[in-house]
């Protein structure tokens, strides 16, 4: 039986602040664990989405895909996500918006309730460490995404991404 909430991360620790999306995932999993709720989430970690990916989403309530991005207002941004009917479909690094296509195109469901946690990264050289803001941004984003964890719920999650057109500043956590 799959968990009700599947975190998504995606990124490359060898591409400078690429890594923002794999160390988050790793800091939420180790607070779930330490607060003794881990069956009810599932955690996986990806270079890119491909196709295959949309397995995954199969049978949960809630999907969290976790990234950084460059044109990301800082320090993150929190949406949610729909299908792009115009997304370009290829065997390998599909955006969010089109494995949420595929998913639908290959199970003739709706898919589950799917949103983004994206982390505004500085620089993406092969062979960088993340820059001292991703770091900061890193931090912040880990306190927010464990508010999400808190209450993983679809109506909680929209309201905290309808805040501010989608954009939530650390300083808005309690709205």
């Amino acid at each position: 039986m799959a968990a009700p909430v599947l975190l998504v991360a995606v990124g490359n620790e060898s591409r400078g602040d690429d890594a923002l999306g794999p160390l988050l995932l790793r800091g939420l999993g180790a607070w779930l664990t330490a607060s003794g709720r881990p069956e009810y989430f599932e955690l996986l970690e990806e270079f890119q989405l491909q196709i295959e990916n949309a397995i995954d989403l199969q049978h949960r309530q809630l999907v969290l895909f976790i990234d950084a991005g460059m044109d990301t207002p800082a320090p993150y941004s929190f949406y949610r996500l729909q299908p792009d009917e115009d997304a370009s479909l290829y065997s390998h690094a599909l955006s969010p918006q089109a494995l949420l296509k595929v998913y639908q195109q290959l199970y003739q469901t709706p898919s589950p309730a799917v949103f983004v946690l994206c982390v505004r990264g500085e620089r993406y050289e092969l062979g960088e460490g993340l820059t001292p803001l991703a770091t900061e941004r890193l931090g912040n984003a880990l306190d927010f995404g464990k508010q999400l964890l808190v209450e993983p719920e679809i109506n909680a999650w929209n309201q905290l991404s309808e805040a501010h057109d989608g954009i939530v500043l650390p300083n808005d956590l309690s709205a």
